[in-house]
Order: structure tokens, then C-alpha cells, then sequence
């Protein structure tokens, strides 16, 4: 009876369980004959199984054994689902976040450090940009680069004041201005250390008689342990201190313009547009003007207006007293062969803030453009309203690094926007808000405090050694003086030209940024990197550092294993 049992093959079942790519696979093998059954069908097979059908040849401790067994398939079909997730096409991925039945403008980055604005789940009330400058999107106030920049242009220039001199042994060097505003009988104070400058004004009925310089000192910083200063005679300090306090103030900016087609996900696509479609010029129109670059007299951005290296077109505006050259990725030189038209990003990675333009409902994704410096997009798509037969409207999406602070002006609820006189207002206030807000990520402010602590450096041995020279001390015009700072007889050209070596060769720092230095024996092999000129305002305090490190990190991807 038994042999029977055993030989009968067509009427056994034997069970086999595969770990396959895609999970577990369980098959009833009958004979020959091979056929696949889903995870419910084996579960309800166990469980329907009636008691009477049952072996009674089986053993308890073989039934236990059973036992065990699918109860461990079954946790293991569990902890496979996990597993089995993986990474969708974007067109896929892209329906899961909708707004409105319509695909985002913005994804988020798969690791994160990114806010986006609105936010894709409308789970926030208020948007990043709407804490700081409140819900009136029709304020479109643009925010100062350093609020207390012209203080001294404006107050001390035009009276009678003096400056003083020292170095701190724990605050380093130090530079006061004091005016006595007569007409009101107030004292206006100015002390500049390495991390800010202190601005203070006191009432003269508070001092019994005149305040020294250290006590006015002590007054707007108690960490000042100096005790004197040394007074400033230069006949061209207020000149020089001018320049220092101002040198983070600039009415020029530059900002990337991307054009993205349907179905473009990747900064290689981005970047190899070479056509523009009728509604993205329509779209650049609105922004500014395009100009011919040959002979451009305006601020140009770094861009060539001689020998036409950048293309022979670019777009230019003018806004509230601010002059504004668009990095147009369509109107730069295209490389053949070159997927990563470097000559494109050249400009554009070296740029803080760039703007996207979306031609259908590709999504942008957050970290898809790699750059060091580029911390800030606004993406705008062109869409049609149905309300308004034929009417044409734009959607605003931003998005920013998680380290920049919120900036206005605030997207409208929708953030669509009908009339293109408001929305060249709106981006332009907001392109412009945003890079003064990028500066104060983490990466640019180390780079400004190291930039500011260099600069105070020379401004103060500059100061100092001048003033002794002018009272008959001779022996300090051969001295050796700082470390980047040439003494008057080495024709460096005084503090103006230390002004430029700072920004230009001191606050090289590739450790603050992040980048990787490369080894020193190849500085040969760096590409060029066309910089303003002095016939061209730069935008923003660091111009040809980001220039510098933009085009070292562009040929890094370029070339992963050819160092620099």
C-alpha cells in the first residue's frame, strides 16, 4: 500500500520555493507539468485544506516541520517587499506626486537637502518664503546685500570725523570711525572687526567729557581688550574705508537661464538644447532684451563682448537701478562630442541662482544641475488657462538648498500668474532675493568671513602703515608687512589692489567649500576662466573665485582621473 503511494507521482504534490529577483516563486509540481501560484493562492490552499485529506503516514514532528517552514517562507515574503521596491522611471514615479491631476515642477531630491515651495503635499500652511516678508504677494521689496554698508558714505564722508587703528589680540585687527553730529549732539560710532562691523550712536550728555576711542570701542563690542588705538592721518582713508565697508555691495547680477524640454530629467539633456521653441523666446522677452554681445558696453557677466567666445547673443535688463546679464544655456557655445557642454556650464555652474523654464510637464529635479555654487532655482512652466479661451498663463515653483533662508516676495495661491508685467516683477525681485539669501548658506558665509577677515587685515596694516608715513616715519615703507599685503614701495598699488588679491587669491579656499584640492604640480593644466574684468562690475563679493572654482570643479567631471 505504501509502494503504491510512493509510485503514484501524478497524483503528489511536491512543493518548491525559489528566491528569484523579483521575490519568491512557489510552484505545484504535478508529474511534469509546471504551473506558478501567487502568495494567496498557497495561503488559501493551507488554510482550505479540510483535515480528512490529511496524511496519516505523516508524523507529528513532520507536521510541525511543515509548520515551521511556511511560517518562515511567510516572514520572508514580508521582509522581501522592501526588497523588491526599486526606482521607477521618472514618467512612472512622476503621477505618485501630483498637484492638481498635473505632475509637479519641482521633485525633490532623493537625499534630501532641498525645500521646495509650494510644497508638494500642501501639508504646510505657510510656505518658506512666507515668514519673513508676511502674505502680501503683491510686496515685491528687494532685500539689501549689507544693510549697513553706506553708513559711513552717508554720515561720516560727508563731516568732519576721525578714524583709529589697532589689533586685538583676540579680536585681531580693528578699525573705528567716530563723527560728532553736532547739530544733534550725538556720537556716531563704527567699529569693523573680522566678523561684522558694529555700528553705534550715543548721546555726548552721557559722557561726563569726550570718550576715548577705547572706551567708545569697549562700548559696541566689551570683548575689546586693546588699550589704545593709533589714529589714522592718511589723506586717503575715508576712500579706503569707504571701499572696505561697501565691497559686499553690488548693483550687478548674474543668474543661469535652462531651458527644459518634455521627458529632459538629466543636466546632460538640459544642457544640450541648442533650438528654442516660439514660447521660450516669448518667455526670455519677458525677462529682458536680447542684445548683440560684440561691443556690449553694459554689464556683461563674464561673458565676451569682443571676440565672441560665449555666443553672439545674450539677455540683458535693467531693474530698480540693478543691471542684470542672463546666462541663456541656448544662446551659449555648443561642443560637439561634449555631453557635458562644459563651455555651457562654465557660466551657468558658476552661477548662485538660475532659472528654469519647462516646455511641457517634465518635472525638475532638485540636485539634477551638480554644482558647488548654484544653491537656489525657480522654475517656471507656461500653461493654458481654461477659464480663458486661448489665454496663456505661467506656474512659479521654487527650490532651494535646506541651509538658505527664507526670502520673498511670496508665491500668489495658485502660484500662477496671468499678466507678464507682474510676473517679470515678481521674478526679478525673487532671483534677486534669493542670491543675497544664498550668501548666507553656510558655504558662502565661511567664504565671507574668511574674504572680510583678509581684507580688514590689509585695510589695517594699510591704514597704519600709511599714517606713520605721513607723520615722518620712514622706516615702515620698506617693512615687511602681512602676509598679502606688499608694502608702498613694491608698487602693489595700496589697499585697492590688496582689495582685489583678497577676493581673488587669499580667499581661494576650496577646504571651505567643500571641493577637493588637487595636487599642486599641475596648475598648468587648469582651463581658463574668462573673469570680469575691471571694465566690468562683478556680481556679488566673490566673482572670480567662483569663476576659479566653478571651472576647477567642471573639469573634475570632465575629466574624473586628470587632477587639476
Amino acid at each position: 500500500m505504501e509502494g503504491e503511494k510512493r509510485n503514484d507521482m501524478s497524483l503528489s504534490r511536491k512543493r518548491s520555493f525559489t528566491f528569484g529577483a523579483y521575490g519568491s516563486v512557489d510552484r505545484f509540481t504535478c508529474g511534469d507539468e509546471t504551473r506558478p501560484e501567487s502568495a494567496e493562492d498557497r495561503i488559501l490552499d493551507i488554510l482550505d485544506s479540510p483535515a480528512s485529506e490529511s496524511k496519516p503516514f505523516l508524523s507529528s514532528s513532520s507536521n510541525q516541520r511543515d509548520s515551521e517552514l511556511f511560517e518562515i517562507i511567510e516572514k520572508l515574503q514580508g521582509s522581501r517587499i522592501d526588497e523588491q521596491r526599486c526606482e521607477f522611471p521618472l514618467p512612472l514615479k512622476s503621477p505618485l506626486l501630483t498637484i492638481g491631476k498635473e505632475l509637479p515642477l519641482i521633485l525633490p531630491s532623493k537625499l534630501g537637502g532641498y525645500w521646495i515651495d509650494p510644497p508638494l503635499d500642501r501639508l504646510v500652511d505657510v510656505s518658506p518664503t512666507s515668514s519673513h516678508y508676511g502674505l502680501d504677494p503683491e510686496s515685491y521689496d528687494i532685500m539689501e546685500r549689507d544693510g549697513e554698508a553706506k553708513i559711513y558714505h552717508e554720515f561720516f564722508r560727508s563731516r568732519y570725523h576721525h578714524s583709529f587703528t589697532a589689533v586685538d589680540p583676540t579680536l585681531g585687527p580693528l578699525v573705528l570711525s567716530v563723527c560728532l553730529e553736532e547739530e544733534e549732539d550725538k556720537l556716531r560710532v563704527i567699529l569693523r572687526i573680522k566678523e561684522c562691523s558694529l555700528h553705534g550712536v550715543f548721546s555726548v550728555c552721557l559722557f561726563p567729557t569726550m570718550p576715548s576711542a577705547v572706551e567708545l570701542a569697549k562700548m559696541l563690542c566689551d570683548r575689546v581688550t586693546v588699550s589704545k588705538f593709533d589714529v589714522v592721518c592718511h589723506l586717503k582713508a575715508p576712500e579706503l574705508i569707504a571701499t572696505f565697508d561697501e565691497h559686499r555691495v553690488s548693483p550687478n547680477f548674474k543668474f543661469g537661464v535652462l531651458y527644459q524640454k518634455k521627458r529632459q530629467f538629466t543636466e546632460e539633456e538640459i544642457l544640450s538644447n541648442t533650438e528654442e521653441s516660439e514660447e521660450f523666446k516669448e518667455f526670455l522677452s519677458i525677462l529682458g532684451e536680447t542684445v548683440e554681445l560684440q561691443g556690449f558696453t553694459g554689464f556683461r557677466g563674464g561673458l565676451d563682448v569682443c571676440h565672441g567666445q560665449t555666443g553672439r547673443e545674450a539677455v540683458y535688463t535693467s531693474f530698480h537701478g540693478r543691471e542684470i546679464m542672463f546666462h541663456v544655456a541656448t544662446k551659449l557655445p555648443y561642443t560637439e562630442g561634449d555631453p557635458q557642454q562644459l563651455q555651457r556650464k562654465r557660466h551657468i555652474g558658476n552661477d548662485i541662482v538660475a532659472l528654469i523654464y519647462q516646455d511641457g510637464q517634465t518635472p525638475f529635479l532638485s540636485d539634477v544641475i551638480k554644482s558647488h555654487f548654484l544653491h537656489c532655482f525657480l522654475v517656471v512652466r507656461r500653461i493654458k488657462r481654461e477659464e480663458e479661451a486661448g489665454g496663456v498663463a505661467y506656474q512659479v515653483s521654487v527650490t532651494a538648498r535646506e541651509d538658505v533662508p527664507p526670502f520673498g516676495p511670496v508665491l500668489p495661491d495658485p502660484p500662477v500668474f496671468t499678466d507678464n508685467s507682474k510676473l517679470r516683477e515678481f521674478l526679478l525681485a525673487k532671483l534677486i532675493n534669493a542670491e543675497i539669501s544664498c550668501y548666507k548658506a553656510e558655504q558662502f558665509s565661511k567664504l565671507e568671513l574668511r574674504t572680510r577677515s583678509s581684507l580688514l587685515e590689509n585695510l589695517q596694516a594699510e591704514l597704519f602703515t600709511r599714517s606713520q608715513c605721513m607723520m615722518g616715519d620712514r622706516s615702515l615703507i620698506t617693512a615687511p608687512t602681512s602676509e598679502g599685503l606688499r608694502g608702498p614701495s613694491e608698487g602693489s598699488g595700496g589697499f585697492i589692489e590688496n582689495f582685489k588679491r583678497a577676493i581673488r587669491v587669499r580667499s581661494h579656499s576650496f577646504e571651505t567649500l567643500g571641493v577637493p584640492r588637487k595636487s599642486a604640480g599641475s596648475t598648468s593644466q587648469k582651463p581658463k576662466t574668462e573673469k570680469d574684468g575691471d571694465s566690468d562690475k562683478s556680481s556679488g563679493p566673490l566673482p572670480a573665485l567662483t569663476d576659479s572654482l566653478g571651472a576647477a570643479e567642471l573639469k573634475d567631471q570632465a575629466s574624473p582621473q586628470e587632477e587639476i
